[in-house]
């Protein structure tokens, strides 16, 4: 059996990411342990996981010039991250109530409710609930 474990998302900073994931979204903070770049400059391994759930994201600092212009934009605009909620109107209240910048709003699709939101970075993710 395989699965996928971590899914790395390039962010400005650590501790804003943290907060934002953990605070705002309600993700469990994993691990935040000292590590090192593969050249030997010291780096964090951070991980924020939704309660419950097995795949977790990597919070991985822009690391130069090519990683920064990433950041926000890793999958060129589009929505690439998704989270599901089993309460979506409650969800998106207190997202909302909480500074995340919603892009599109909330509408009614074949697979359930969806609205676009954006994370620290910038990225576009899809809040979905059932219909």
């Amino acid at each position: 059996m395989v699965q996928i474990d971590l899914v790395a998302l390039i962010v400005d900073e650590y501790d804003p990411a943290i907060a934002f994931f953990t605070d705002v979204l309600g993700f469990d903070l994993v691990e935040d342990s000292p590590s090192l770049t593969t050249d030997g400059r010291p780096k964090r391994w951070v991980v924020v996981r939704p309660p419950g759930a097995q795949t977790g994201i990597l919070l991985a600092r822009a690391d130069g010039e090519h990683q920064r212009a990433a950041t926000g934009n890793q999958v060129a605009g589009r929505v690439g991250f998704f989270l599901r909620a089993d309460d979506f109107d409650a969800a998106y209240r207190r997202m909302a109530e909480a500074g995340v910048t919603f892009v599109r709003e909330p509408r009614a699709e074949p697979y359930g409710r969806v609205a676009v939101f954006l994370d620290i970075a910038g990225n576009r993710w899809d809040l979905l609930g059932s219909a």
